[in-house]
């Protein structure tokens, strides 16, 4: 009796979700801040990326 060799089907490797466009993966998108009767720019600070609720990952994808 011929003795096989069996072989398993490799796993293909972990997908990676696709990053969020306007945060670039990060959550977070910056935010001007306006100050005065002529809302002159001063400005910025980290505000929630709308796109992705700050999860950093592509909501379309």
């Amino acid at each position: 009796m011929a003795t096989t060799k069996r072989t398993t089907a490799k796993s293909p490797p972990p997908v990676e979700p696709a990053r969020c466009t306007p945060c670039g993966g990060t959550g977070n998108v910056p935010t001007t801040v306006r100050v005065g009767r002529k809302r002159r720019p001063v400005g910025q600070q980290d505000g929630l990326c709308l796109n992705c609720f700050g999860s950093g990952t592509d909501p379309n994808a």
